[in-house]
């Protein structure tokens, strides 16, 4: 069995485990990164990218079918549903290789296979070619999370995960979605826009738990517009599958109801890979959910094992897991990073877009801060009108006392590029009159945020107060 040597040793090359590789072989050290499946992770190759892929391709499809508002005829359209798949695969493998790329330029070592701890400085691989195994001095943690399969409803060719709902070879007549959560309600929208009749159901009172019910109640009409029908405060009991079809028994408000379908996917949230690594072999501590216990350098009990990413606490971001890296690969190499961010943004890519950061007026509250809350409509916007997208708002949440920003919200077009700025003012403790005394380009979506500031500070020009 072949035995290699290394400094810092990463499992699992995801957007936490390939940034923590860079950023570890940078910093001088000999990194071997160990994958058992996908370089990018689930994130570039079955999650965020190719369902951002498949979100555009639906929405231009659907969008082309309305051009007459603008006044452009198209007499028809049509999907070739085969060529929407080659065109997500060719966005993967776009930038699944420029990973691979970017590995071996910092001279960072791939191992492909299976790992599993055998102590605190040893791991064996297996692999199709054999075993090896790897002895290091450091390790970070980086195996991602699968979703959640529940016992009476197991996954198979019409009961599907995200994975297998991104990789339908046709266009469903119809799906029942299970889950209202981000995943379950971005792919609605997917299928939704090629005119599958979808169904959501969801266990809470609302969807996208935790949104602002101004936002889900946006999301919610514009589903319906497509056709979508999103029922909340059931129980789904069961799916099983039936000559061609899947069928849900479900309870709503004490009455059993059956729905039919194509398809099911279930989108009931995820759980972390940490249940197959060998952690019994070392002193690593994980809650009882399964999530590994670090510090605010990412490092477990075992002083020279890091975690990061969705198998430790906090929201499962891929932004979240490329931060976390850098501070366990500074902290190996002896820096004094630490896990210092005021906020993380989230983004829903439903439409209209949704994203937030920081604070509600409601979490202000409960964290004992009198903040007040000022908002300003995508309708009031000469670009948003232009582009005939004027559903939503920009949300601040401020200080009362200094005008400090410490939250904001956006649902609209753009949102998820237009959170940038407000997530920056958030970190540097600007003011709602630092952002309405910043020049905005005009006309663009971006001056939302200084209109938006405006109406904090008592002045707003384009609405009437």
């Amino acid at each position: 069995m072949e035995t290699k040597q290394t400094d810092t040793v990463v499992i699992g090359a995801g957007p936490g485990g390939y940034v923590a590789a860079i950023r570890a072989s940078q910093l001088g050290q000999k990194v071997i990164i160990i994958e058992k499946e996908y370089i990018g992770g689930v994130c570039l190759n079955v999650g965020c990218i190719p369902s951002k892929a498949l979100i555009t391709a639906a929405h231009h499809y659907h969008e082309a079918k309305h051009f007459d508002v603008f006044g452009l005829n198209v007499p028809q359209i049509d999907v070739d549903f085969s060529k929407v798949q080659a065109y997500k695969e060719g966005v993967v493998n776009r930038l699944t290789s420029g990973v691979g790329t970017l590995l071996k330029g910092n001279k960072v070592e791939v191992v492909k296979g299976t790992a599993a701890f055998q102590d605190a400085h040893t791991i064996k691989v297996e692999s199709t070619e054999g075993e090896q195994v790897i002895q290091f001095k450091d390790a970070i943690i980086a195996t991602g999370s699968r979703p959640v399969e529940l016992p009476t409803m197991k996954f198979g060719p019409r009961i599907l995960d995200s994975t297998g709902a991104l990789n339908l070879k046709e266009i469903p007549e119809s799906m029942v979605v299970v889950g209202g959560g981000v995943i379950g309600i971005e792919l609605a929208g997917v299928y939704a826009n090629f005119g599958t009749k979808v169904t959501i159901l969801e266990g809470g009172k609302d969807i996208l738990g935790g949104m602002d019910a101004k936002m889900t109640s946006i999301v919610k009409r514009g589903l319906k517009k497509k056709g979508a029908t999103v029922t909340t405060g059931v129980f789904v009991k069961s799916a099983e599958e039936k000559d061609g079809h899947v069928e849900v028994i479900y309870e709503e408000k004490g009455e059993e109801k059956t729905a039919v379908a194509d398809y099911v996917l279930v989108s009931v949230g995820r759980k972390p890979n940490t249940d197959k690594l060998g952690l019994e072999n070392t002193g690593v501590r994980l809650t009882e959910r399964g999530f590994v216990e670090v510090d605010s350098q990412c490092r477990t009990n075992e002083s020279n094992l890091y975690a990061i990413g969705d198998i430790i606490a906090g929201p499962q971001l891929a932004h979240k897991a490329s931060y976390e890296a850098k501070v366990a690969a500074e902290a190996i190499a002896g820096q004094p990073s630490v896990i210092d961010h005021a906020c993380i943004p989230a983004v829903v890519f439903s439409e209209p877009e949704i994203a937030v950061v920081g604070h509600t007026g409601a979490t202000a509250k409960e964290a004992g801060i009198k903040a007040a809350e000022t908002k300003f409509p995508f309708a009031a916007n000469g670009r948003a009108i232009a582009l005939n997208e004027t559903d939503g708002f920009v949300q601040l949440v401020t200080d009362k006392e200094s005008g400090v920003i410490i939250g904001a919200q956006i649902i609209g077009p753009s949102a998820s590029d237009l959170i940038g700025e407000l997530t920056v003012a958030i970190e540097s403790s600007l003011t709602a009159e630092d952002l309405a005394l910043t020049i905005h380009a005009h006309p663009t979506l971006g001056e939302m945020i200084m209109e938006t500031a405006e109406v904090a500070i008592g002045h707003p020009i384009h609405i009437v107060k």
